[in-house]
């Protein structure tokens, strides 16, 4: 047999094209899921071979005539080379076809339709799509068994068996369900099922449902019991989950593919599975959904309804039956907590609230509120609120709030916020909050802020800020962002591509001073500490300062510098405060070096009166005019003195 797929793709596949309307009609069988993963590998292969293949003409393989002749050779043989005889390609699925069947057959001149009748019988069919013939199963017929009167009992009973209508496989956790009334069952391991429905509804109609099969609906006649057998068909593969290009976004629920195309680069196939049940996979939503609900999850992601409201006891029992985690509820009340489809209108319960899709307006729980995807409007947890997509609104949680993707709003909680993405608004929290992408608005934060993007906005913190770029201000004892156009207000503030320089200075009191500047031009902080070399008169200092770099031309920049310091002069049981403003004129003359100096005016605040032998006293420059700015045991003076120095880095 002729196959040209690559060795990662798996030859057993039923996948067919409508000859009348060229477009892709049905996906093969998976029976189980551990055989789904790779039929729909060999679908993408298969359909991206079609693309190319004129299909113009229907049955034209089929009707091509070829002679063939074999003498007790296994069937997989023949059918390879009847491919070569043909010039196409065939595909199949493996288990429907008993592979090493020995054949001895003869016929000259005849259709490939009549060869392969003659080889496999009247229970396949065979269509085309581009260069392949693809042999599938006839399809297996509903069965439909009624008893003879009518039941007149409050109730009556639907039983049977779902199976596939290829391999003809008995289908296990298959969800059978009666959409209007919400009644619902699963199949066994043999693929039985027993469904009782309600005799006073004048009509009745059975859906059944199951992960990578098509939906099938049978309609009933009602009050009597009756038996039926059920036939799935496997899923189609659309235009809306199949991405097809050499640079596709692979999702994280999703399968890829690397497959190479005739004449063309290797190309990157995703089948996207869309998950209407993350809150299942959750911690809380696999402690308190059942395994029934689970597997509803997995059969029925096509199927959800609305009703206008809903009373819970527990997720288990709910007045829309087993089927509420499929309805959106206009209003929803949960005494202990309930598992809901979605709610659109208002959801209040005891202990907690989980809903499978959207929320909206208002959802209340005394400990939390878990929504699987996008929550609009206010949500307050007495301990936490999650929800695994986007938040447009408010969100209070006694603990903490968490969203997956964006937000746009406000969160408010006791201890910690999280966004997933981007962040349009404001996060408040007792301990710390984080956006792992750019957060526009503000954060604030007992102890510390993250933004793992950017700023646009403010971050005000008792310790700690970072993001990695800085459009706004940080304010916090500690603040650190890998690049900045904004503005950081600390003790320490570090910008690890800004501005860095080391500066050695000397000045009308010390003449041996160090200084450390980190920052960004607009704003940057300074560490420095200084000592007076002079015998009979030493002053050892140490201090903090912030400063602003201006570029008046190319090479030369002005620096306003605002310093406060204390200068130990002999004892620290005395205020020594020197606070002083500088105006620098800083000339680059090269990448690393620097020379600058300019005047600088100091406030001198001191309560000590008598010299230490050996340090300073008094302060003031000889010869420079002080100003007296009065005080009584503690001194204010004030003189215009200089800087001079040298900036490395």
């Amino acid at each position: 047999m002729k196959i040209n797929n690559p060795p990662s793709i798996h030859k057993s596949l039923n996948l067919y094209k409508s000859a009348k309307t060229h477009t892709l009609k049905r996906f093969p069988p998976f029976g189980m899921l551990q055989r789904g993963l790779s039929r729909i590998s060999m679908a993408l292969a298969i359909l991206t071979l079609s693309t190319f293949a004129n299909t113009a003409i229907a049955q034209q393989l089929l009707n091509k005539n070829v002679s063939l002749s074999v003498n007790q050779q296994p069937l997989d043989q023949v059918l390879e080379i009847l491919s070569n005889k043909g010039d196409f390609f065939f595909s199949y699925n493996s288990h429907i076809i008993k592979k090493d069947s020995i054949v001895t057959l003869t016929m000259t001149n005849r259709s490939v339709q009549d060869i392969l009748s003659a080889l496999l019988g009247n229970h396949y069919e065979f269509r085309e799509s581009g260069n392949y013939i693809i042999i599938r199963r006839a399809p297996i017929r509903l069965r439909l068994v009624t008893s003879a009167a009518v039941n007149e009992d409050k109730f009556y009973v639907i039983s049977g068996y779902v199976i596939d209508d290829q391999t003809g496989e008995k289908i296990s956790d298959a969800s059978v369900y009666e959409k209007d009334r919400l009644v619902i069952a699963n199949t066994n391991e043999l693929g039985f099922f027993k469904l009782r429905l309600r005799s006073r509804y004048p009509t009745a109609s059975i859906t059944v449902s199951k992960e990578y099969y098509e939906d099938t609906t049978v309609v009933i006649q009602p009050k009597f019991n009756q038996s039926v057998t059920i036939t799935l068909s496997p899923s189609a593969i659309t235009e809306h989950t199949v991405i097809i290009g050499p640079t596709a976004y692979a999702a994280p629920d999703s399968i890829r593919l690397e497959i190479p195309v005739n004449d063309s680069a290797s190309w990157l196939y995703t089948y996207i599975k869309k998950d209407s049940a993350l809150v299942e996979k959750t911690t809380l939503g696999k402690w308190f959904v059942s395994s029934s609900q689970r597997l509803q999850s997995l059969n029925l992601k096509r199927f959800f309804t609305q009703r206008p409201y809903q009373v819970s006891v527990v997720p288990h029992i709910s007045t829309n039956g087993r089927l509420n985690s499929q309805v959106v509820n206009n209003f929803s009340f949960n005494i202990f907590g309930g598992y809901s489809g979605g709610v659109n209108g208002f959801e209040l319960g005891g202990l907690f609230n989980i809903d499978k899709k959207d929320a909206a307006y208002v959802q209340i729980a005394g400990l939390f509120n878990m929504v699987g995807g996008h929550s609009t409007g206010l949500q307050i947890g007495g301990i936490s609120n999650t929800v695994l997509d986007s938040v447009s609104g408010l969100q209070i949680g006694g603990v903490s709030n968490f969203t997956k993707d964006k937000f746009s709003g406000a969160q408010i909680g006791g201890i910690y916020n999280h966004v997933g993405a981007t962040m349009d608004g404001a996060q408040i929290a007792g301990i710390a909050n984080f956006t792992n992408h750019s957060a526009q608005g503000a954060q604030i934060a007992g102890i510390a802020n993250i933004s793992s993007r950017e700023v646009r906005g403010v971050q005000i913190a008792g310790i700690f800020n970072y993001t990695r770029h800085l459009k706004g201000a940080q304010i916090g004892l500690i603040n650190v962002s890998d690049s900045s156009d904004g503005y950081s207000i600390g003790l320490i503030n570090i910008v690890m591509k800004g501005y860095h320089k080391l500066a050695l200075y000397t000045n009308e009191i010390m003449n041996a001073n160090i200084a450390f500047k980190t920052g960004n031009t607009k704003l940057y902080s300074i560490f420095l500490g200084g000592y007076n070399t002079v015998p009979d008169q030493k002053v050892w200092s140490y201090g903090y300062g912030l400063g602003s770099e201006l570029t008046l031309v190319k090479k030369l920049a002005l620096n306003i510098e605002l310093s406060s310091q204390y200068l130990y002069l002999g004892s620290w049981d005395h205020l020594n405060l020197q606070n002083k403003v500088n105006a620098l004129l800083n000339l680059r003359l090269g990448k690393n070096f620097s020379i600058y100096a300019g005047p600088a005016y100091s406030v001198f605040v001191s309560n000590q009166h008598e010299a230490v032998g050996g340090y300073r006293n008094p302060m003031s420059p000889t010869g420079n005019k002080t100003h007296d700015f009065g005080g009584g045991i503690t001194r204010c003076m004030g003189w215009l003195g200089w800087t001079a120095g040298i900036h490395l880095f």
